[in-house]
C-alpha cells in the first residue's frame, strides 16, 4: 500500500472547542475495530455554549479534518453539558467588540458563513445532537446539518428580532425547507420557541430521547404536553408548555430528577450505525443531493446576508446586543415601543437614541 497523503490544511491544536474520535458502536453496541464518529463538541458553558470567533475558527478545521480522516464514519456536532446546544453567537463578544464597528463584523460574518458551509460541505454525514437549547445561531447550524436527535427538554427557536439582529445567518434560508413558509414566519419573526416534540412534530428533527430520571426511571419531559389536545379555538395543539398548576406540578418533579444523556447517545450511536450498513459512497452522493435544497438559498443570500448585518451593527444591532449584555437580568430588551414611537418622529440613529430606548441607561437614571 503505499504512503497515504495528509489533506489536512494546517495542524491545529484545539483550544476553544474539543474534537474528539470516539468508537463507532455496531448494531449490537459493539465497538467496530479500525472505525470512528469524530465528534466536534462546543465548550462554552457558561455562556450556553455560544461561539466566540476563535471558536468558529476552530469549529471550520474541525470540520475539514473530520471530512479528510479515512476512518471516520460520521460527524456529531454538539457541546459540553446539558442546559444548551448553543446559543449562537457570543453576545458579550458582540457588545463589547463588534458592536459600532461593521468592518469588523464583516470578516466576523465570513468566519460564520464558513462555519456553515464547512458542515454543508463535509465529507460525511453530520449528526446534531442537541443536548439542550438550540436557539439563534445555534439554530441556524444546527438546521445546516444533516440529521438531528434532540434532548426531550431542548428548545428551538430564533432570537434575532428581539435583539437587533435578522435570522440571515441560514435560519431564513433552512427554515422553510423543513416547516413551509407561515411556519418558519411565525418562528423567524416572533421568536417563541418550540419544544422539542413541536420541533419533531413540525419535522425539524429526526428523532428525540427522554434524558430525565425520575425515582431511577427515565420519563418523558413533564412539563409539556405530549398528547394531542384541542384548545379553545378548536386547533390541534401538540407538545406546547404546560402552564398554571400543571406547570408547577410539572417542575417539581424536574427538580426531583438528575439529567442522564446516556438516552440520546444511545438515539445517536444508532443511528450510526445503520449509516454503517451502507456503501460510503453512495451515502455521501445522497447527502449531497439533499443538501443541494440548503445550498441553493444559502449560497444565493449569504454573502448578501453578511453585508447587512455588518451594516446594521451601526444601529439595531449595536442597541440590542448592548442591551442583551448590560441590561438587568430581568430586563435585556431595548423599549420597543419608544424605539418605534422615536422613529415615527423621525429621530436619526444616534448615541442618544441608543441611550435613551436602553435598558442599562434607564437602570442607571433610576
Amino acid at each position: 500500500m503505499s504512503i497515504l497523503k495528509n489533506h489536512d490544511l494546517v495542524s491545529i491544536e484545539f483550544k476553544e472547542i474539543l474534537f474528539e474520535k470516539r468508537p463507532c458502536f455496531d448494531k449490537d453496541g459493539s465497538s467496530v475495530p479500525g472505525l470512528f464518529n469524530a465528534w466536534i463538541i462546543l465548550n462554552n458553558p457558561k455562556q450556553y455554549n455560544s461561539y466566540t470567533t476563535a471558536a468558529i475558527k476552530e469549529v471550520i478545521l474541525a470540520f475539514r479534518a473530520a471530512s479528510n480522516d479515512r476512518s471516520v464514519v460520521a460527524v456529531v456536532l454538539t457541546s459540553v453539558g446539558d442546559k444548551a446546544f448553543c446559543t449562537g453567537g457570543n453576545t458579550k463578544e458582540y457588545a463589547e467588540y463588534y458592536s459600532g464597528n461593521p468592518q469588523e463584523y464583516s470578516q466576523y460574518m465570513r468566519l460564520f458563513n464558513d462555519m456553515v458551509s464547512a458542515i454543508l460541505m463535509c465529507e460525511k454525514p453530520v449528526i446534531c445532537r442537541v443536548n439542550g437549547m438550540r436557539v439563534g445561531g445555534g439554530q441556524e447550524i444546527g438546521m445546516a446539518c444533516d440529521f438531528s436527535i434532540a434532548s426531550d427538554m431542548a428548545r428551538f427557536g430564533q432570537a434575532g428580532p428581539k435583539h437587533g439582529s435578522a435570522p440571515i445567518g441560514g435560519a431564513t434560508d433552512f427554515l422553510p425547507l423543513y416547516v413551509g413558509v407561515e411556519r418558519a414566519m411565525m418562528s423567524l419573526t416572533l421568536c417563541e420557541p418550540w419544544t422539542a416534540h413541536q420541533a419533531y412534530y413540525f419535522g425539524v428533527i429526526t428523532d428525540i430521547a427522554p434524558v430525565l430520571k425520575h425515582n431511577g426511571k427515565f420519563i418523558a419531559n413533564p412539563m409539556i404536553n405530549i398528547e394531542r389536545i384541542t384548545d379553545e379555538y378548536g386547533r390541534i395543539v401538540f407538545g406546547t408548555m404546560k402552564s398554571g398548576t400543571e406547570m408547577a406540578k410539572a417542575k417539581e418533579i424536574v427538580a426531583e430528577s438528575v439529567v442522564d444523556l446516556s438516552k440520546l447517545d444511545e438515539a445517536v450511536n444508532g443511528l450510526i450505525a445503520k449509516i454503517l450498513h451502507t456503501f460510503p459512497n453512495c451515502m455521501n452522493k445522497t447527502i449531497s443531493e439533499v443538501r443541494k435544497f440548503k445550498l441553493e438559498h444559502w449560497d444565493k443570500n449569504k454573502e448578501g446576508s453578511r453585508e447587512w448585518l455588518a451594516l446594521n451593527m451601526m444601529s439595531e444591532a449595536k442597541a440590542g446586543f448592548r442591551a442583551f449584555n448590560d441590561g438587568p437580568k430581568d430586563n435585556r430588551e431595548v423599549d420597543f415601543i419608544l424605539l418605534r414611537q422615536k422613529l415615527a418622529e423621525g429621530h436619526e440613529w444616534n448615541e442618544e437614541l441608543h441611550r435613551t430606548i436602553s435598558p442599562q441607561y434607564q437602570k442607571e437614571t433610576v
